[in-house]
């Protein structure tokens, strides 16, 4: 995908790609009632571990699935959630499913780029493109992770302002079953695995980009040369 244009939407692209596979283990059922455990919420709900994994493998499925509208009953068979708490939680849906979005787009971005690679110049650029990408997103990943293991309250607000209406996230952790399933303690570890992650995954990423684009170069070298076959 030749031009300045095209080189930024690879990287942003590669970027975005990176970041949302990074999330994705830690959107499984399988993660969070870990998560869960370290942070207490078996506790905090008062639920059995049995309840515990079907409330939350039902909001997971309403969020991430859109298999219902996060009106899951509790042991009394009353909603677990108040009008309130499944009001954020379909402005969280549309946040993931907007991301969700931009990833999908993305992968079909970089199917594209690299289709039409015809020669090995533009192949060595659009791998530097995906290389720009990763390194940009390690960069990010730093400086937030370092804002955020120093200042994470404040990280939480900033993040909350700029996607949710003000408001809308505000909860009583004494009787909002939200914040009981999901305490502070699941969203700071969990920040820092997926940051962690993403990191390492960035940082693979822009070492392959780097040794793929410097090969096509090279290959393009030999071949303007009339060394290669």
């Amino acid at each position: 995908m030749p031009g300045r244009l095209g080189r930024f939407l690879v990287s942003a692209s590669a970027a975005l790609v990176i970041l949302g596979a990074s999330i994705v283990p830690f959107a499984t059922p399988a993660y969070v009632r870990l998560e869960q455990d370290r942070a207490g919420a078996g506790a905090l709900t008062g639920f059995e571990a049995s309840e515990l994994d079907r409330v939350t493998t039902s909001i997971l499925g309403d969020l991430f699935l859109w298999q219902g509208d996060f009106g899951v009953g509790g042991p009394q068979l009353m909603p677990v959630l108040n009008p309130h708490e499944r009001a954020h939680m379909r402005d969280v849906r549309g946040v993931f499913g907007g991301f969700e979005a931009l990833v999908i787009a993305s992968i079909a971005v970089l199917l594209i780029a690299f289709r039409r690679t015809h020669d090995t110049a533009s192949r060595a650029s659009t791998w530097r493109a995906v290389g720009g990408g990763a390194r940009g997103l390690a960069i990010a990943l730093v400086v937030a992770g370092a804002f955020a293991i120093f200042a994470f309250d404040a990280a939480f607000e900033v993040f909350h302002r700029l996607f949710f209406s003000a408001g809308s996230y505000s909860f009583d952790p004494r009787t909002d079953r939200l914040v009981q399933l999901f305490p502070e303690q699941f969203w700071s570890d969990t920040a820092i695995a997926v940051g962690a992650v993403a990191l390492a995954v960035a940082v693979l990423t822009a070492v392959l980009a780097g040794r793929r684009a410097g090969a096509a170069r090279q290959t393009a070298v030999l071949s303007a040369s009339g060394v290669g076959p």
